[in-house]
């Protein structure tokens, strides 16, 4: 029930009295610091994005290599383009053409060993398969060039593991 945790009296501080309204603002910032240390500790601040990284350690410490919340540098953190231009990004779309690489090639390598099984020769004419492994050939290529790690640009790419 969010009015048991947010009461009117601390939706509206301007009516509360001044001790009350700091000691509220000194527990957020504690609860701030106890959260983002959390990251730290389990190494997690590794795998944070630029903006939430530099976001973390001002909640942890009061400040990103020596920039506070309001510096223009950390601020620019948070665009699109800081973003695309990000190391980090950059590592997430190479991490998707990876994968994707991986699994065209495991595509070719099955219809490559489907087709050489005598048995299962009416069965592949039936369903095309060598047009199939064209294709499939065809995308590994597709997926293994630059232009492909330039067309994921914009998207999500994939979590490093």
């Amino acid at each position: 029930n969010p009015t048991s945790v947010l009461d009117e009296q601390m939706l509206k501080p301007e009516l509360q009295d001044m001790d009350i309204f700091v000691e509220g603002m000194a527990t957020i910032v504690a609860a701030h610091k106890e959260v983002a240390a959390n990251y730290f500790s389990d190494g997690s601040i590794e795998e944070a994005c630029p903006p939430l990284k530099a976001l973390l350690h001002i909640m942890k410490d009061g400040h990103y290599e020596g920039e506070g919340l309001d510096s223009p540098k950390v601020r620019g953190l948070f665009t699109r383009q800081s973003m695309l231009n990000s190391e980090w990004y950059a590592g997430r779309l190479q991490s998707q053409q990876m994968h994707d690489i991986a699994m065209w090639k495991k595509h070719v390598e099955y219809l490559k060993n489907f087709l050489q099984r005598e048995t299962h020769s009416g069965v592949a004419k039936r369903l095309g398969v060598e047009a199939r492994l064209t294709e499939a050939k065809a995308e590994l290529e597709k997926v293994s060039s630059k232009k492909y790690l330039e067309a994921l640009v914009g998207t999500l790419g994939r979590q490093p593991i």
